[in-house]
């Protein structure tokens, strides 16, 4: 027991520990989110007419941010695989650092649905034993489920991996293993689930196609990556932690291939609506070249084209990838392409034409911009938190704590 109380007391040292960049970076975040949270409030106040949603487009801009940080977060296993099955070096020493990302990301998936509900303060009843969570018939249940318990590992892994260091030990593989393993399709199935939750509704045309869940995840495999690519770029800058260009290389070219797989889907998906020109093609002409004078959304998904397209074609040339300037381009590109496509582009054409024939036009508010800016701001604090605690660990930092703090408990003694 003691020796736990003093790993957590050796992590809030480091959490407190850090330069002018560090807490300037952390203080930019806090103000951020401090802003979103006060529209929160006001949300609260005044209900959910704030937003731009209504009856006809129920879900908007928070929604959107759900979907696509899931894809953020299954990511995740794009380092698991090759670093604890393939056993790939350059990887394996930066793993942990991708699976903390999944926890933060995950923890901005279920803000941004607390937020979307009318009574954020009924969230309980989606809590095992508590609520009627109905299990299993509602994939909402389902979803709640795996997102949850995707959070559970991608938490014990890393803590488990802190804790044995702390103890200058190694991890028992027996307890390591299996979590290890069960990760991998959890990654999977939490985006596979997401895209059920659309694909199981037959009046919605747009989202009612087998297709879905195979988008969802080779999307996932480029939006997530490209945001690990930078990050990892800018941890071995600020840090001490040494990061290979190879695991950085070796991440852009799985990017190029899921990039490939997401445009072909994307065709497949076009070439069925616009070939059968069925009533069925509304929602597809809303998105992409406007539907009875609505084209609202019309240049915000050429422009996601364009910058999938660009990426693409960086990331398939060996020699832009491996070029840092082209290859953070074109990070951004995917990052900003994907969040358009999975966003805007997902949900609301999904709900246009309604059942009566209307088409209402969803317009962001500012309340819904500072609230999804707060929940950004505090999804990267709780990274940048989680990366205070892992990166001494990498490198053995962790260790010197440990001596310090031993020595104060035994001078006070």
């Amino acid at each position: 027991m003691n020796t736990l109380v003093e790993f957590f007391v050796g992590t809030l040292f480091l959490v407190f520990r850090g330069g002018k960049k560090y807490y300037a970076w952390m203080a930019s975040l806090a103000l951020v989110a401090a802003v979103g949270m006060g529209a929160w409030v006001y949300q609260l106040q005044h209900g959910l007419i704030i937003t731009g949603m209504r009856d006809p487009v129920s879900w908007g801009l928070y929604i959107g941010n759900f979907t696509f940080l899931v894809g953020v977060a299954a990511a995740a296993v794009l380092l698991v695989i090759p670093a604890y099955i393939y056993k790939w070096g350059p990887i394996k020493e930066i793993v942990l650092l991708g699976e903390l990302l999944a926890v933060a990301a995950i923890c901005m998936c279920l803000m941004f649905v607390t937020f979307d509900l009318g009574h954020p303060e009924r969230f309980w009843h989606l809590i095992p034993g508590l609520g009627i969570l109905n299990f299993p018939i509602s994939m909402l249940a389902w979803d709640v489920v795996v997102l949850n318990v995707y959070l559970a590992i991608n938490l014990c892994v890393p803590v488990y991996i802190l804790y044995s260091a702390y103890q200058d030990r190694e991890p028992n593989h027996t307890i390591l293993w299996p979590l290890i393993l069960f990760s991998i399709p959890a990654a999977v199935s939490i985006h596979t689930v997401t895209a059920f939750l659309y694909n199981g509704f037959p009046s919605r045309p747009f989202w009612n196609a087998s297709i879905l869940a195979p988008r969802f995840i080779a999307s996932a495999f480029c939006s997530g990556p490209s945001f690990i690519i930078i990050a990892f770029q800018l941890i071995r800058r600020n840090t001490a932690i040494k990061i290979q260009d190879r695991a950085i290389f070796k991440l852009a070219e799985i990017v190029a291939y899921a990039m490939g797989i997401n445009l072909f889907l994307l065709i497949a998906e076009l070439f069925k609506e616009y070939y059968g020109g069925t009533v069925h093609l509304a929602p597809m002409q809303y998105l992409f070249e406007g539907l009875h004078g609505h084209n609202d959304l019309v240049p915000f998904i050429w422009t996601a084209q364009v910058f999938n397209l660009s990426a693409f074609l960086v990331f398939l040339i060996p020699k832009l990838r491996e070029n840092f300037i082209t290859l953070n381009v074109a990070c951004v590109l995917v990052f900003i392409g994907v969040w358009i496509e999975k966003g805007m582009g997902l949900i609301v054409p999904g709900f246009v034409p309604s059942p009566l024939g209307e088409v209402w036009s969803y317009n962001v508010t500012m309340p819904e911009v500072l609230i999804s800016a707060g929940i950004w701001a505090i999804g990267l604090m709780i990274y940048t938190l989680l990366l205070k605690v892992a990166i001494p660990i990498e490198v053995g930092e962790f260790r010197q704590i440990k001596d310090r703090l031993r020595g104060l408990s035994g001078s006070r003694g």
